[in-house]
Parts: structure tokens; C-alpha cells; sequence
């Protein structure tokens, strides 16, 4: 069953119930009062008849005469039937037709008690209400012989048919019914079609889904004009399809130009081994090519290790275990392994505010994070240019900064300095000899400890690259690990 048909239906059935428990409600209701309308009417005759009667000590006296009925003696059918009697059941006085009254079993209804609904032998219904008047109602003994005209006791009896009421409750049931099915059909109609309208967004949502292509993921899923809840729901569909679509042409840029960078270096080392292979070389001939091939698999196996560390960043789902790191002792003991370095004259290590410097790292990984800042920064600076390395405590933080004296960059190309495999303009034309991967490992690494890393950079002036780290909390537990460099 569709969800428009399951909500339609709820919301029918809803309704159902509701019509059902209003109408019966109000039929019971009507019914009620109708039925006590009638028995006040049959206390009235009786209070009618008991007005035309005089009780005294000697007994009571009938005197319709002198005190008149306002309801007279006939009692057309359907209408009311009325009758007096001796103390011993004699007829005295009474309407013209008694089809009601006539049942001898009616007189236990007498005595104060309410009225009671009977039928007649012609299914006709009646309520039914009795009165005794006698003179102990009026705090008199009634006497052995009693008067001509008095009586001992006067039982007084009422009955009005229910046939008014039984065509009224029928009429009333009819109309509840026809009312009710009315108003249900309408809201069928009306219900399902407002409902269809409610979920056309939902149904269009799904066609515009289904339509996007894996390869072509810039189609965006309709938005509502309501602005209700569904126009939030494909708000936040487009969005992630906007998150979607950039990451893959992340991954798309990422593997052409990890492409083109594999077969740069492929393409050297198959051109210099095709070329020594052509004829008998002597002997530096050879060496020569061997050291060709030596460092274009060294850049080669630089580009593989790097591809490698960003595709294990991105699928391991857990954190490393962080150890507290004091850099103020730990930076200067790592940066020793750079004295064989060409440029190691050149490092310039900087350590500003009270030690220790204490953040939550990983050493082996806090010392790829380093390495990564120096190589690019020595990459791009000219031989005999300073290298500054510096720590310093700076608000809650510690910075970590790496600044060179190279030719900077342009503010275009710093929002892409992070990305793989990009390089400025500047470094493709001195052919600075990086991979284009070595900031995006910074990144990867500073997003893992929990610190930020930007760049700071004026065009012909160098370039300083700062990671922000967040102080550890527990300063006497200052770890103090090195790293052994590779």
C-alpha cells in the first residue's frame, strides 16, 4: 500500500470514528430528552387531574365539572389517553379510547413511582404514569361511610404515545446517517486529493532521484514553494548531493593527476632504460642512467608512499591513540635528523614562552606533520635563505610555524594549497621537484590532532604555514617522545 493510501485511510477511518461517536452521541442524547419530555407531559395531565379532584376529610370528590380539563375527554390516536377510578379499579371517568390504559398489569407503576414505557396490542408505544389521591395524602382519616360523590381513594392514570418520538428519533436517525456518509464521502474526495498535492513533492523527489546518474551528479532534487517540512527534506538532499558531487571530483582531479604524476616518472625511467639498452654503453654511460632511474624511483616511491597515507587516512574510521607531546623539548631532538640535509645551515629554530609546550599528538605522525612543512619550505627557498621553525604559546593554543623566504604565493591559489597534487604556477616553472602531496598530509595529520593549520603568504616575500594545537590539559604528564628519523 503506497504512504498515500495508508495516511488517506488513517485519516478516513479517523474520521469515521468521530462521526460514528458524534451521531450516536447525539442520537442517545435526543432520545433521552425527547422520552423525558414525554414523561413530564404525562405528569402534567396527571397534575391536570389531580387539580379536578378535592380532597377533604369525608374522601375524595371528582369535579371535573367545576374545575374544567384543559385537555378535554377525546384522545385521537397517537395523541394521550387519560382515565380516573374508585379505590376498588371501578371506572369513573376517563377519554373516549383506551387501548393503553385497559392492561391490568400497569397498576405497579402506581404509587409515586415514574412513569413507564408499555405497548399496546397494536405495537403502538405508550408511557405510562399513575397517581393515588386519597385523603391520608392530606393528613385525614377517611371515614366508614362516606358521602354520595366521595370516594375513598381516586387513582388517577396518564398515557401519551410515543409514536411522535419514535418518527422523530427514526427521522433523526436517517439524518445522522445521510449527514455522516455526506461528509465522509466529501472528505474521501477532498482527502485524497489534498493529500496526493501534500506528497506530489515527495513523488517528484523521487523521479529526480532516480534520474541522477553516477556520472553525472549535478541535477538537484526539486524544492518545494510551501516551504514546509519536504521543502527542508530536499534542501538538505541537494545539499548533500552538492557534498557529493564536489567529493568526486575531488576523487576524479585526485586520480588523473595521481595518474599523470605516476606516469611522469614511469615515462623517464622507461625512456632512459630504452635508451641505454639501444647499444653496448660504456661504463659512466651506465651509471649515469642508473642514477637517473635512482631518483626518478625515488620520486616515484615518494608519490606511491604519499598516495598510500591519504587512502589509509580516509577509510581508518578510529583515531590513533594521542600521547601528550612537549614540543619545546621534542622539536629541537627531531630536528637533528635534518643535519645531513644540503640545507641544514640554513634551519633556524625558534622556541618563544615558558616551557614545556605540552599537545596531544602522535610522534611518528607529528614527525611526518613536520618534515612535510620543512621539505616544502626548504623546496621553495632559495639555498642560503632562512628556515624559521617556531613554537609558541599564544592564547589557550601553541603554534607551530614553518616560515621560508621563497617567492610566496598568490592569494588565488591559497584556498587550493591543501588540495592533492596542486602546485602553483610559480613551483611547475622552477620545477621545485614536490609531488603535490605534502600539504595535503599536513592537513590530514593537524585535523587528527584536533589543531588547524593555515597559511600566511605575500607574493615575492616567502610563505608561513601555522598549526594551531589545542594544549594538553595535563601538563605533569609531559611526554617526551622523539622519533627516530628515517
Amino acid at each position: 500500500m503506497t504512504l498515500q493510501a495508508r495516511v488517506s485511510w488513517f485519516f478516513l477511518g479517523a474520521l469515521a470514528l468521530v462521526l460514528v461517536g458524534f451521531s450516536t452521541t447525539l442520537f442517545f442524547v435526543s432520545a433521552r430528552y425527547l422520552h423525558r419530555r414525554t414523561e413530564e407531559r404525562v405528569e402534567t395531565i396527571l397534575d391536570t387531574l389531580a387539580a379536578a379532584a378535592e380532597i377533604t376529610s369525608e374522601g375524595v370528590e371528582w369535579e371535573p365539572d367545576e374545575r374544567s380539563l384543559t385537555f378535554g375527554r377525546r384522545a385521537p390516536e397517537g395523541g394521550f389517553q387519560w382515565s380516573v377510578s374508585d379505590e376498588h379499579g371501578r371506572p369513573i371517568d376517563g377519554s373516549t379510547r383506551q387501548t393503553i390504559l385497559a392492561r391490568r398489569d400497569l397498576d405497579r407503576s402506581l404509587g409515586g413511582r415514574r412513569p413507564v414505557r408499555a405497548t399496546d396490542d397494536r405495537g403502538v408505544g405508550w408511557v405510562v404514569g399513575g397517581r393515588l389521591l386519597s385523603p391520608a395524602q392530606a393528613g385525614s382519616t377517611a371515614e366508614a361511610t362516606l358521602p354520595k360523590g366521595f370516594h375513598a381513594a381516586l387513582l388517577l392514570q396518564a398515557a401519551v404515545a410515543t409514536t411522535d418520538v419514535e418518527a422523530a428519533l427514526r427521522n433523526l436517525a436517517l439524518w445522522l446517517m445521510g449527514t455522516s456518509a455526506g461528509v465522509w464521502g466529501l472528505a474521501f474526495l477532498g482527502g485524497r486529493r489534498l493529500v496526493r498535492r501534500a506528497l506530489r513533492p515527495l513523488t517528484d523527489m523521487a523521479e529526480a532521484a532516480h534520474a541522477i546518474r553516477a556520472d553525472d551528479l549535478s541535477p538537484r532534487i526539486p524544492v518545494s514553494a510551501a516551504g514546509d517540512e519536504l521543502g527542508g527534506i530536499a534542501g538538505s538532499l541537494n545539499a548533500m548531493l552538492g557534498r557529493l558531487q564536489e567529493a568526486f571530483e575531488r576523487q576524479r582531479r585526485f586520480t588523473g593527476d595521481a595518474s599523470h604524476q605516476l606516469r611522469t616518472p614511469l615515462t623517464a625511467i622507461q625512456g632512459q632504460v630504452d635508451l641505454a639498452l639501444r647499444r653496448d654503453r660504456d661504463v659512466e654511460e651506465y651509471r649515469r642512467t642508473l642514477k637517473v632511474v635512482q631518483r626518478k624511483t625515488k620520486h616515484l616511491r615518494r608519490i606511491v608512499e604519499s598516495l598510500l597515507f591519504l587512502a589509509r587516512a580516509d577509510h581508518e574510521s578510529s583515531t590513533p591513540t594521542l600521547e601528550v607531546v612537549d614540543l619545546s623539548t621534542w622539536l629541537p631532538e627531531h630536528l637533528m635528523a635534518w643535519g645531513e640535509h644540503p640545507r641544514a645551515g640554513d634551519l633556524r629554530m625558534e622556541m618563544s614562552g615558558a616551557a614545556p609546550m605540552p599537545v596531544k599528538a602522535q610522534a611518528a605522525l607529528l614527525a611526518e606533520l613536520v618534515d612535510n612543512l620543512v621539505d616544502n619550505a626548504v623546496r621553495h627557498g632559495e639555498p642560503g635563505t632562512p628556515v624559521a621553525i617556531a613554537v609558541t604559546r599564544r592564547g589557550p593554543g601553541i603554534e607551530l610555524s614553518v616560515e621560508d623566504r621563497g617567492p610566496g604565493v598568490d592569494a588565488a591559489d591559497v584556498p587550493h594549497l591543501f588540495e592533492s597534487f596542486f602546485q602553483t604556477e610559480e613551483a611547475r616553472r622552477r620545477g621545485s621537484g614536490g609531488v603535490g602531496l605534502g600539504l595535503s598530509i599536513v592537513k590530514r595529520l593537524a585535523r587528527l590532532f584536533g589543531a588547524t593549520v593555515e597559511v600566511e603568504s605575500e607574493p615575492g616575500r616567502g610563505a608561513r604555514f601555522v598549526v594551531r594545537f589545542p594544549e594538553a590539559a595535563d601538563e605533569t604528564a609531559v611526554a617526551t617522545a622523539t622519533t627516530t628519523p628515517a
